[in-house]
């Protein structure tokens, strides 16, 4: 208690107490404030200004309980505790209560007016809420009132609508300020590079700095992710520059900021650069330059990182180790994996979700599944991620009965999946090519809303057309509304194909072409595999040609390896040579491969020698290719050449891999 309350025997003035609530209201002291109620309380001196006084300084102090209690009890609100308490909504994230206490303010009419220090909280609440009808109100109260051009007001209403994703009425607002500051240009800078517009918000900066406008720490912070995300090294460079020029690299984020963008930009070099002369380096900033050398497939670089970071007292946090977790499971270092295990465990963030969901995929991706049921065991089992990561393993080990007992365990505990379980899951009943399967799968999706994804939608195609049920995946997607992206064409295009159907496999390309979408790589080997296995050559020629002519940047050797099995399937075995002779690159092993596949079958030992040749310089270890021209010399009954051909097997230490089979008895595999 301060010496004034100790000293005074009586009821302090009304001044004495404005004073020290003030002073508590500036020290955010809580036990002060609670002391000097007490005093009013016993002294009698309840004062609507002095409730008004209490509830503000309560507010600043963050204690929503009180703050909100006296309150109630004033019979009349000032203007300025309506404010604070409102801000005081806003701050601890309770924007309904905010929009509540607004709409009390505006009911008591001309006795409380808000002014320019409400519409900025109500527009963030209105903001946060994503609620666009009460921004439109809250922006046509601001045009109404006397503080429709006041730059504070109209900075809230860029943010606002920018939260909103409504990057046109955000620049109409933006377009007729009178009196920009550079608190309005980060704004819509930033607000540009959240919703996607990264060249809008690129113009912004230029616009920006053509104005003379004087940037500062929050301009560069926004800026950077956009060279990054568009790879602009050029402006990226030009950013640093300025940054070094008005003496902007004080702050750490700034300087993180530059190591992710030369990391976005593939500038690994100068990523390490700046990061080698930061003096104090953060959590974040040892992260992001470890998931540079992630990106880049360098985990023994990411994890000596790791090491140093803890050398210089920084601890790893969850999302640190989770990355590299992740990283040592797509590298399939499981020693390096099961030591961040060890680390996790000793220092106690074993319990994080995103560490535990990294942990499952790792050991899973390493063929340890034994160890993703250990790390399920223990993990926090109300949350989806555990769950989509070890179905997600299951599916990958080939255990896919597992991986739907557990979907249905996960359901019997009401944890509610989301689209990465189901994305998870969906292979699985692909797998099992079972057709009451996968219309009970189909139902659950219905039933849950599921279906208004494109990702689950092509899962369950690819489901359908595994079962063999074409109709059903072309009737599913014939059902789609929205615009149908690039993945689920090429669903429907691989489903043909596997079951031999060229004819449809094509005329669903030639659609889709037709819509607007851009084949990649993956439809286009779909559509020349479905032309193979079905015969049709001169089709197949005519879309490898179109491929050629207008997609030549897509040609791959998978593209390659389909024309020459094409041809080699309908015994065009020379042309199918000279198509090889025209590759502009190295032929592969599956280019030569197909072509001694196709000479096997049609019996010509020349072009099987010379691909076999090839092959045994490609793939010297591949016992197959020494088998499949050895068949060519036995069709011939060229027994002296088979003779020589084993011997040669012999002599580098070769042996034929023995053939196994593998029958399904209940659900258990023998």
């Amino acid at each position: 208690m301060s010496k004034v309350l100790r000293r005074a025997k009586h009821a302090l003035s009304v001044k004495q107490y404005q004073s020290l609530l003030n002073q508590y209201a500036a020290t955010q002291s809580i036990a002060k404030t609670k002391a000097l109620h007490c005093h009013v309380i016993t002294g009698g001196i309840i004062s609507n200004h002095i409730l008004s006084t209490l509830s503000v300084t309560y507010a600043l102090c963050g204690h929503i309980t009180y703050a909100r209690k006296l309150f109630e009890e004033m019979p009349q609100s000032s203007l300025l505790s309506y404010n604070i308490v409102i801000r005081m909504y806003v701050r601890d994230g309770l924007y309904q209560d905010a929009i509540n206490m607004f709409i009390r303010m505006v009911s008591e009419g001309t006795q409380c007016c808000p002014d320019g220090y409400t519409y900025p909280f109500v527009a963030k609440a209105a903001g946060e809420m994503k609620s666009i009808k009460l921004g439109l109100v809250i922006h046509g109260r601001v045009l109404r009132s006397l503080f429709g051009t006041d730059k504070y007001v109209q900075n809230s209403l860029l943010a606002m609508y920018m939260n909103f994703g409504r990057i046109e009425m955000a620049r109409k607002v933006f377009d007729v300020m009178m009196n920009r500051d550079v608190i309005s240009w980060n704004t819509m800078i930033s607000g540009y590079c959240r919703n996607g517009y990264m060249n809008d918000a690129l113009m912004m900066f230029d616009w920006m700095v053509n104005e003379s406008v004087d940037l500062d720490h929050a301009t560069v912070v926004s800026m950077l992710p956009v060279c990054g995300h568009l790879k602009d090294l050029e402006m990226g460079r030009n950013v640093h520059k300025l940054v070094e020029e008005k003496r902007l690299g004080d702050k750490i984020e700034v300087k993180n900021a530059l190591v992710n963008m030369y990391l976005k930009c593939g500038r690994m070099d100068e990523a390490r650069f700046v990061f080698d002369r930061i003096e104090h380096r953060d959590v974040i900033t040892w992260t992001c330059m470890i998931n540079g050398y992630i990106e880049g497939r360098d985990v023994k670089n990411a994890l000596e990182l790791c090491r140093l970071m803890q050398f210089e007292g920084v601890r790893p946090n969850a999302v640190t180790i989770a990355s590299l977790v992740a990283a040592c499971g797509d590298a399939l270092e499981l020693n390096d994996g099961k030591c961040l295990h060890g680390w996790v465990i000793r220092q106690q963030v074993y319990s994080d979700i995103i560490v535990e969901t990294s942990l499952i995929s790792m050991y899973a991706k390493c063929k340890r599944i034994d160890f993703c049921f250990k790390v399920f065991s223990g993990a926090s089992k109300n949350h989806t991620g555990p769950w989509s990561a070890i179905i997600a393993g299951c599916v990958h080990n080939e255990l896919v009965r597992d991986a739907l007992d557990l979907f249905r365990r996960m359901r019997l505990e009401d944890v509610e999946p989301n689209i990465a379980t189901l994305n998870s899951l969906l292979p699985a009943y692909a797998a099992l090519a079972d057709f009451r399967q996968a219309m009970n799968i189909h139902c659950y999706l219905t039933k849950t809303g599921f279906m208004s994804s494109l990702d689950a939608v092509t899962g369950l195609v690819h489901v359908y057309s595994k079962c063999g049920n074409l109709e059903s995946a072309h009737k599913i997607f014939d059902g789609i509304q929205k615009s149908k992206d690039v993945v689920l064409w090429g669903a429907l295009i691989s489903g043909y194909g596997m079951h031999g159907d060229g004819h449809n496999a094509l005329l669903v390309f030639m659609e889709m072409v037709k819509s607007g979408v851009t084949p990649n790589e993956i439809i286009f080997t779909s559509a020349l595999n479905a032309c193979s296995h079905s015969g049709l050559v001169e089709e197949g020629l005519r879309l490898f040609r179109f491929m050629l002519e207008h997609y030549k940047t897509v040609a791959q050797s998978n593209h390659y390896t389909c024309i020459v099995d094409l041809l080699g399937r309908a015994g065009q075995l020379d042309e199918a040579y000279n198509l090889i002779t025209t590759i502009p690159f190295e032929p592969t092993s599956t280019v030569w491969g197909a072509l001694l596949a196709a000479c096997v079958t049609h019996e010509n030992v020349q072009l099987g020698e010379m691909a076999a040749n090839k092959l045994f310089e490609l793939e010297p270890e591949n016992t197959g290719n020494y088998v499949l021209l050895a068949n060519i010399y036995a069709a011939l009954g060229r027994w002296k050449d088979m003779e020589k051909l084993r011997k040669k097997m012999e002599d580098i230490g070769l042996r034929k891999q023995p053939g196994h089979s593998t029958i399904e008895i209940g659900s258990n595999s023998s």
